[in-house]
């Protein structure tokens, strides 16, 4: 059975449910220094992981609210329930659902799908396939110099990822046409896959935020690299582009 429709049903659903809570009076399970973790996030992540088990339960699911569980095999799903919980609680309407799957063996990424419920749009990419955006494909942009570049920096969760993020901002934000600041890593990914944005960088960031948007990123054209985090271990720093920008310089 073709793992694209499970993942566009799933994100789906999730997405509905997130939608039909915004805005409404929400449970915080953990409200940290730099972050917020809601009862919401566990029940979309729940949702998600009966709609895929449902269809094969030897899948295996690695999600940020439930870790890793369900079966033994081959393919594994990369699940972020809300990924921009933070735009969520404070009531900014910048979120979405993230689920990817790849291979449990080789790591080879199998298929990435990224929805957006206030928008109504969906990214998704299967192996080989083209990346598409509502059914439609897309490209990242052509612009090749940073004087034209739209860039999307995140600040990460620790004083550390702080610091350093603002050190590689001021060395970007003179050389850009703009910065912006959006909140959602997996959306910066998808919106560079389509154009919108030219490059993302981000000190600490987790599997789960990206997996479906590097994906995407590729498929359409750009270029992604990530390397261990300097600033918390089992993190990463990301440099996701168009794959047209001089933007090595920068790391």
């Amino acid at each position: 059975m073709s793992l694209l429709p499970i993942a566009l049903d799933a994100a789906t659903q999730a997405g509905q449910l997130i939608r039909s809570n915004f805005g409404s009076d929400l449970t915080v399970n953990e409200m940290q220094c730099h972050d917020i973790k809601l009862e919401l996030d566990v029940r979309s992540q729940k949702l998600i992981t009966e709609i895929i088990l449902a269809n094969n339960p030897t899948h295996a699911i690695l999600g940020e609210e439930e870790g890793d569980i369900g079966g033994d095999g081959e393919v594994e799903w990369i699940v972020d329930p809300i990924d921009g919980t933070v735009n969520y609680y404070f009531n900014i309407p910048h979120f979405c659902v993230s689920i990817a799957a790849r291979n449990r063996q080789t790591k080879e990424m199998l298929l990435g799908v990224i929805h957006d419920p206030m928008q109504n749009e969906t990214w998704s990419v299967v192996q080989g396939g083209p990346p598409m955006l509502n059914g439609k494909p897309i490209a990242v942009s052509t612009r090749a110099t940073m004087a034209e570049a739209v860039v999307t920096v995140g600040f990460s969760k620790s004083r550390s990822a702080l610091d350093a993020g603002f050190e590689r901002y001021k060395r970007i934000a003179y050389d850009v046409r703009k910065t912006r600041m959006l909140g959602s890593a997996a959306l910066a990914l998808a919106y560079i896959a389509s154009g919108r944005l030219d490059a993302y960088i981000e000190e600490q960031i987790s599997l789960w935020d990206i997996a479906a948007g590097v994906m995407l990123v590729e498929a359409a054209g750009g270029k992604v690299s990530t390397s261990p985090s300097v600033v918390k271990p089992g993190t990463m720093f990301i440099c996701a582009s168009n794959g047209k920008l001089p933007i090595e310089p920068y790391l």
